[in-house]
């Protein structure tokens, strides 16, 4: 049950990642996002890549949001594995 438990957590950070991946490769392709596609993207994204906007100084037109969500996923990721590895 435990081993579910970790690769169920693990692939949600993974699908969280790879959709903000997408969310930016769409948004070199399709500056606006229109479509039900780029809003479920939004949908999905939004919260965390919002939660990091706010905390970080404003950059201009640069949006840094996603590195830094790539690199707060890649530390819960690796909290899970710990975590898991130690029971």
């Amino acid at each position: 049950m435990m081993e579910f438990l970790a690769f169920f957590l693990i692939n949600v950070v993974k699908i969280l990642k790879y959709a903000i991946l997408v969310r930016i490769l769409l948004s070199w392709v399709q500056p606006m996002g229109s479509g039900r596609f780029s809003e479920i993207l939004n949908d999905i994204t939004e919260p965390l890549l919002g939660l990091i906007r706010n905390l970080l100084p404003r950059m201009g037109m640069i949006d840094l949001s996603p590195l830094f969500a790539f690199f707060a996923l890649d530390l819960v990721q690796l909290g899970i594995v710990k975590v898991f590895a130690s029971l």
